[in-house]
């Protein structure tokens, strides 16, 4: 029975179907023999082959589903698409056909037929007939339209158990043209197994829920430290169709491993509370924490009782570290810093133990330095790509995943081609239909191999699937649900297969990795970056009485600046690392000296202050100060010599001032410097100078200062003295009366004299 989309569908009568089918079978004589014939036939005529591969073009047939995907017995197969003329004429009387070949013998030849486009008479199926074939009277040049036909399962050509191709043409005629052809055809795979089959593959899907960079390292100016985001990018993933909260809606009912990067659950964490978002030169108040809390909910719920494997901290790239930064100093050290991490954060907000033991550098891609790096870092799994370590011993099977390669190092290598079907792009029906039947398809004939060999397939998909790509790796799942040719394993379980002794272990030379990926890699600049942010931040915080408040949110951005996320994106991996430099360096200048004028000394001792200042919220200790003469000869400090330092503590948000003692010898200009160092003896910020000018009074002045003083001292009490007689001698000759009028002594004209000026007038006192 035959559904048409469409109202001008019919059934075309059973002598213009017989025409039909006569045209195209002359039409492909010609070419088929010339492919028998093999290299020595004579070419075919030019108007049959030549036209072929175009003309089968002309109509792009699109396969937008096929229900149900590995149809059983008593199933009716629907297969639903779309027909668009891509020419430049009119299709008249065009029929609509399903064409079922012959089974496929295997795994190669399902990828040639995969590959093939046009139609090739002799070689593709002849269509079903009547009443499996829907008539269309006209399809004019750009338009398109719909179409639907059913077909009862077991009125298809099906034998045995195994991969069948399945093919929707169109047939027609155009105005230039006086016969019929095939102007348009798409194909695709059924898998057929009628029946449970008793040999079935162990296979694993890896479900990764892994993000790009959002937090930067800066926090907000308060006792809390409110985290800062770059951007709020991140909420419209974890948003209703958004790509993450598709992943956790529809990972959670199917039997996956979960492939987790810890730093994405501690910033989906950071967002459900009070968080803040870059804009421009300053922030503003995030406002998604409704959506962060749900998806959370949401995650909590799906992975209970599932297995969770941890990546290190923000998932670093393993490839990049041992092509370019394993040989910075320090770089080999985060990685074990971030499996630290991994662990704790998964279970803080999970609350559940992950597995930290597995690697996955990208595309599965390694060679002896990845693997190194991978060991380094606390693996002993290896999450590798048959297309990396491909078969070398001629296998007539896929082997099993897991393998040992060496220094108790195992590599769990998953399957190419299932791997990478679900690559592209997924929002359109066609294709999204195409992966799910060519997945479906891999894993029955990879089954078929060899069904007396029980074999572990593990898939591993895309590190950031869209949601689309989600939605068909689900649709593809849900149709192995019922157990009939393959049975869910975790990937912990898939690891401790026993191996196969004929697959290959030997890892590829470094030569061998892929150019492609190598190109994406951060460079060694980077890892030099990060060492010099490191180095810095070493240096601040031994002098913070609360150094977790920084180690923590730097050490994470030190490990998202090492991420796999940023491959192929240089720029903004700069940008991130230069913005996490330049706030650290921000942090490190708010505990500084400030700036000093120049100091005059007038004396042979004094006091020198300076004043250190610290900005932060929170205290530095285990400072001290330093300051240099750079001449001890014309001032000493402290203890006489050239230097002198002072400890120095402080509150947050406080000054202090240092108090240098200071011995001048000699008159004239000395310059002083001042810098704060660490107590192992270590530069902090910036050095000062200033200039201190020495005034010193010598002793001969001195001397001529001093007996002046004593001069004038003298002089008063002689005056005093004299005062004192002439009152007493006063009192004792007139008693009460009249003061007797002394006789006129001799005039003083002396320095002594109360007559400064020697003219003999008395001066009243």
């Amino acid at each position: 029975m035959a559904e048409a989309a469409d109202s001008q569908g019919t059934h075309p009568s059973p002598a213009r179907r017989w025409m039909r089918r006569t045209a195209s079978v002359m039409l492909g004589v010609p070419l088929a023999t010339g492919l028998l014939a093999g290299p020595a036939a004579a070419a075919p005529p030019t108007g049959t082959v030549e036209k072929a591969a175009p003309v089968s073009s002309t109509v792009d047939v699109s396969l937008n589903s096929l229900t149900p995907s590995a149809p059983v017995e008593g199933d009716t197969l629907v297969v639903s698409g779309t027909l668009t003329n891509r020419g430049s004429e009119t299709i008249d009387e065009a029929e609509v056909d399903l064409r079922v070949g012959p089974r496929l013998s295997g795994r190669s030849s399902i990828d040639a037929n995969a590959k093939r486009t046009g139609y090739l008479p002799g070689v593709d199926a002849e269509p079903l007939g009547d009443p499996y074939t829907l008539e269309v009277s006209s399809l004019r040049k750009g338009v398109s339209q719909d179409f639907s036909i059913s077909v009862p399962v077991d009125k298809l050509p099906l034998d045995s158990a195994g991969v069948y191709q399945l093919a929707v043409s169109l047939t027609g005629q155009t105005s230039s043209s006086s016969y019929e052809r095939v102007l348009g055809i798409q194909r695709t795979f059924l898998p057929w197994e009628p029946d449970e089959s008793d040999a079935k593959s162990k296979l694993t899907f890896l479900w990764p829920l892994i993000a790009s960079a959002h937090i930067t390292a800066e926090t907000a100016s308060d006792e809390q430290q409110t985290p800062v985001f770059q951007d709020d990018e991140l909420a419209d993933e974890l948003k209703p169709g958004g790509r993450l909260e598709q992943l956790v809606s529809l990972g959670s009912d199917l039997p996956v491993t979960w492939v987790i990067d810890p730093d994405l659950l501690a910033s989906v964490d950071a967002m459900a509370g009070t968080y803040r978002v870059r804009s421009g030169d300053t922030t503003v108040p995030g406002t998604s924490q409704d959506v962060a809390k749900k998806w959370l909910d949401a995650l909590q719920k799906a992975v209970s009782g599932d297995k969770i494997v941890a990546l290190p901290f923000a998932d670093p790239d393993l490839a990049s570290i041992a092509h370019r930064g394993k040989n910075v100093s320090g770089t080999l050290s985060h990685l074990q810093t971030a499996t630290e991490a991994a662990t704790t954060t998964v279970e803080t907000v999970l609350h559940t133990t992950p597995t930290t033991d597995f690697a996955w550098p990208v595309d599965g891609a390694i060679d002896p330095s990845i693997v190194d790096v991978a060991t380094s870092a606390g693996a002993h799994k290896v999450i590798a790509r048959s297309d990396s370590l491909a078969e070398t011993g001629n296998l007539m099977y896929t082997p099993t995943a897991a393998r040992p390669i060496g220094g108790g190092t195992s590599a769990v290598v998953a399957d190419y081609r299932l791997s990478t079907v679900f690559g592209g792009d997924m929002t359109g029906g066609e294709r999204s239909t195409l992966a799910v039947q060519n997945f479906l398809s891999q894993t029955l004939a990879l089954t078929k191999q060899d069904e007396d060999k029980e074999r572990s397939i593990v898939v591993a998909p895309q590190r950031m699937p869209t949601a689309a790509q989600a939605q068909t790796m689900a649709r593809a799942l849900r149709a192995l649900d019922d157990d009939r040719w393959t049975q869910s394993l975790d990937l912990v379980a898939a690891a401790e297969v026993k191996p196969d002794s004929r697959a290959t272990t030997k890892v590829p030379s470094s030569s061998a990795y892929p150019k492609k990926l190598r190109s994406q890699e951060l460079p060694t600049q980077a890892f030099q970056d990060i060492r010099g942010i490191q180095d810095s931040l070493n240096s601040f915080q031994v002098i913070l009485t609360q150094p977790e408040r920084v180690v923590t949110p730097f050490g994470n951005a030190i490990n998202r600046s090492m991420s796999t996320s940023w491959r192929g994106k240089s720029l903004e991996a700069q940008k991130y690392r230069d913005a996490v430099r330049t706030y650290l360096q921000g942090l490190v200048g708010q505990v500084n000296l400030i700036a000093k004028s120049d100091v005059t000394l007038s004396g042979r001792s004094a006091t020198i202050p300076v004043t250190v200042q610290n900005q932060l919220l929170q205290g530095v200790d285990h400072l001290v100060l330093r300051l240099t003469s750079d001449n001890a000869t014309r001032l000493k400090l402290n203890d006489g010599g050239a230097v002198a330092q002072q400890p120095v503590a402080i509150a947050g948000g406080h000054s202090q001032s240092v108090k240098f003692d200071a011995d001048a010898n000699v008159n004239g200009q000395v310059q002083i410097k001042a810098r704060l160092f660490t107590q192992d003896g270590t530069p902090y910020g910036d050095e000062m100078t200033f200039t201190v000018k020495v005034s010193e009074l010598t002793p001969t002045v001195l001397l001529v200062i001093a007996g002046g003083l004593l001069l004038l001292v003298l002089a008063g009490v002689r005056m005093y003295s004299h005062r004192k007689r002439a009152v007493a001698s006063d009192t004792s000759e007139g008693g009460g009366g009249e003061p007797e009028q002394p006789s006129d002594p001799a005039p003083d004209t002396g320095p002594e004299s109360g007559d400064p000026s020697g003219t003999g007038e008395k001066v009243d006192r």
